[in-house]
């Protein structure tokens, strides 16, 4: 059976191949270990293998592992739907989210953001398929949404994040992700991520400019949906966030 350092090394090693296919520098793609359903001591071991950054989809989960492995200098990224009874915690113990796709929400993270924190890293996730199932900014409204969230106060926006529609069509996922590094291309402010790509499609979306692939199963395996992954689920954490690692 593969360790979850085994994993890491096989998936560093897909992400640096395919960022030597694209023909891009070493280094300009960030592995996002998404720990969702995962427990502490899974993510202990990620961190003892080199990763630092983690995704989490659901609130309470992380706040609980984040007071589990609050001695380790990790680096939160919030990356699931966001409810605005939601928002307080959520820029009060995490470095980035990746999920903001209107504007009450980044008004709310920006409100709530403590100063002593620094800029919360913000991502706005688009709807690029369409799909009714998911979250995201309709790809037509990306610019006046980017526009307003440039503006506020306490948040510092990065980039753009999107779930394409699942396929295994290599054209079809490259064409999807090109779409995304299009929009944020036509922004009119400088951006520098491009959160995109998982474990069956990292290598299309690092050719279409990815910075953060946010891999998952390939990581850590299959979730384990219903389960509680931390003694602690229900507690907020109150350990000092990590600084922006770029």
């Amino acid at each position: 059976m593969s360790t979850i350092a085994d994993n890491i090394s096989q998936v560093s090693a897909r992400i640096a191949a395919a960022v030597r296919q694209a023909q891009r520098e070493p280094g300009q793609v960030g592995l996002l270990a998404v720990s969702k359903t995962k427990p502490a001591a899974a993510m202990r071991e990620a961190f003892a293998a080199g990763i630092r950054d983690f995704g989490e989809n659901y609130l309470q989960e992380a706040l609980g592992k984040q007071l589990e492995l609050a001695d380790l200098p990790l680096i939160w990224h919030f990356i699931g739907p966001i409810q605005s009874n939601k928002t307080r915690a959520i820029a009060e113990h995490f470095d980035w989210v990746h999920s903001v796709d209107r504007l009450k929400i980044a008004q709310r993270l920006s409100e709530q953001r403590p100063a002593a924190l620094g800029p919360l890293n913000i991502c706005i996730q688009v709807n690029v398929s369409g799909e009714a199932s998911k979250s995201g900014c309709d790809p037509d409204d990306v610019d006046t949404l980017a526009s307003a969230i440039a503006a506020l106060p306490n948040l510092r926006l990065r980039g753009l994040m999107a779930i394409p529609e699942p396929t295994d069509d290599i054209a079809l996922q490259n064409a999807a992700f090109a779409r995304v590094r299009a929009l944020q291309h036509d922004l009119p402010m400088p951006l520098d991520t491009l959160s995109m790509g998982m474990s069956h499609d990292l290598e299309a979306a690092i050719a279409q400019g990815a910075t953060w692939v946010r891999i998952g199963t390939a990581l850590f395996g299959a979730r384990n949906y219903g389960q509680d992954t931390s003694p602690a689920h229900t507690a907020v954490a109150s350990s000092p966030l990590s600084k922006d690692p770029s």
